[in-house]
């Protein structure tokens, strides 16, 4: 497919991928960079994306949410196996709106929303019966009502500034299409393999 608009083209792949992948075709790495300089990566859910960028959601005080507020710059990396595929995406990381993260958390199941409360994410836990005895007190705490998304907890979205397709090729002689934002405009290159 030939395209010069990046993020229509990563929605014709993603929806190739919906299609072949076995699981989570959503599943992406996210890489952040702390204070000092130390890389670090995880694998996320991407739970949106437009032209404005692409979103996830985590504990704003956790490892990446406190990488991300000293550098709030960030590499994203979608690997689809069965299509031998991989898109790698770099940009800026903004806050969704309030109202953006209250309408996504009022979708997860219950648990994963007392999750969010009950879980001090990136921080040490003496036993795993810390996080259970966690879990049940804010179980108990929100019995029939519903759950307001915790303040330290949101979303973020990248907004791109470059975007790598990468699709594999025999002899390893594969195909690497990069587009860089300059100014309000994509630039379409190739790279060597």
């Amino acid at each position: 497919m030939t395209c010069e608009d990046p993020i229509k083209k990563f929605s014709y792949w993603f929806e190739e991928a919906k299609k072949n992948e076995p699981e989570l075709p959503e599943a992406m790495s996210v890489s952040t960079v702390s204070a000092d300089g130390q890389p670090s990566s995880r694998m996320v859910l991407m739970k949106a994306y437009d032209q404005k960028g692409f979103v996830f959601y985590t504990n704003l005080e956790s490892r990446k949410g406190t990488e991300i507020y000293s550098t709030p710059k960030a590499a994203l990396l979608f690997y689809w196996k069965s299509l031998k595929r991989q898109v790698r995406i770099e940009g800026q990381l903004f806050p969704v709106s309030d109202e953006e993260a209250d309408t996504y958390f009022k979708t997860r199941p219950r648990g994963s929303q007392i999750g969010a409360w009950a879980s001090h994410q990136s921080r040490l836990m003496s036993n795993e019966s810390d996080l259970e005895q966690s879990v049940a007190k804010h179980t108990e705490k929100f019995a029939g009502s519903t759950i307001k998304r915790p303040p330290f907890w949101s979303g973020l979205r990248l907004k791109p500034q470059a975007l790598e397709f990468w699709q594999d090729r025999c002899f390893r002689l594969h195909l690497r299409e990069v587009y860089r934002l300059e100014g309000n405009k994509w630039k379409k290159t190739l790279l060597y393999p």
